[in-house]
C-alpha cells in the first residue's frame, strides 16, 4: 500500500515523503539510509501518514504537502483540518 509520510527529524524539522513500504522506510531514514536531509537529523519519528491506492497519489500528495510551511504541516500531524485553509492563505501587507 503507498502512503505519504512526515517524519519530525532531531532537530525538530519535517520531512516529507511517500512509498509503498512505511516500517522498512522510516527504519531506512534513522539507518541513515534514507535520505542525505534525514542523515545529519536522526534520529526520526513518524509524525503522520496517509494510505494511497495508487503510488503516483501518495507522491503528488508528498510535492503538496512539501510546498506547505511549517505551521501548516504542524495543523495537518494535529488533526486540525479546519485550520488548514487559513494558513494557505498569504498575509496581506
Amino acid at each position: 500500500m503507498p502512503y505519504m509520510y512526515i517524519l519530525e527529524c532531531s532537530d525538530r524539522s519535517f520531512y516529507v515523503g511517500s512509498t509503498r513500504d512505511l516500517d522498512y522506510r522510516v527504519a531506512q531514514h534513522n539507518y541513515g539510509e534514507g535520505s542525505e536531509y534525514t542523515f545529519t537529523r536522526r534520529p526520526v519519528r513518524l509524525a503522520y501518514f496517509e494510505e494511497y491506492e495508487r503510488m503516483d497519489d501518495a507522491f503528488q500528495r508528498e510535492k503538496q504537502v512539501q510546498g506547505w510551511s511549517r505551521a501548516k504541516r504542524i495543523a495537518l500531524i494535529a488533526g486540525d483540518v479546519d485550520a488548514l485553509p487559513a494558513l494557505s492563505k498569504k498575509p496581506r501587507r
